[in-house]
């Protein structure tokens, strides 16, 4: 995709852009004031609208300084924005901070809030099919967690091993 349509649904509205011309991500800011208490997640709005192209999404993902020095991160991370979405582009933001913290997040409207990944997506057909293959393998006999140092602690409600074998295999 070679081109990227942003349409301001407000005045203050930033468009999105890049720090620099090689970076994979375009900034996005909000247009409102942002007070976010430790704990707590809000939708914060960036007053633009976007058209993709079919077969591309874009993906809404934290910044790195902001998750690093302050604790915020998009709580759905990686966000998608489908090529059919034409609403406001709004950013699901998470103060990670414990409740009660005195590391309240605050930001003017203009602050750079997450970054935006344009990516191709596949559109595959989905067909039910009554077995796949190869089944049965140890791989898909663990489940969750199954393949981790600690998978042998993990047990089941009833106290079954996930793997039983793995035991053996990390001591």
């Amino acid at each position: 995709m070679k081109i990227l349509k942003v349409k301001k649904l407000r005045d203050d509205a930033i468009i999105p852009q890049k720090a620099h011309p090689t970076d994979s991500g375009f900034d996005l800011f909000t247009v409102e004031d942002i007070i976010l208490w430790p704990g707590d997640t809000m939708l914060a709005k960036t007053g633009i609208a976007i058209e993709l192209e079919p077969g591309y999404e874009a993906q809404v993902r934290s910044k790195s300084g902001l998750a690093l020095k302050s604790g915020i991160v998009v709580l759905n991370s990686p966000g998608t924005v489908d090529c059919g979405y034409k609403n406001e582009v709004g950013v699901i933001l998470h103060n990670t901070n414990k409740a009660g913290s005195d590391k309240v997040f605050k930001a003017k409207a203009g602050t750079k809030i997450a970054q935006m990944v344009i990516q191709k997506v596949e559109l595959p057909e989905i067909i039910e099919v009554d077995e796949i293959y190869p089944a049965g393998t140890e791989r898909d006999m663990g489940g969750f967690g199954s393949t981790g140092l600690n998978a042998a602690k993990w047990k089941c409600k009833r106290g079954a091993v996930l793997c039983p074998n793995l035991e053996k295999l990390i001591k």
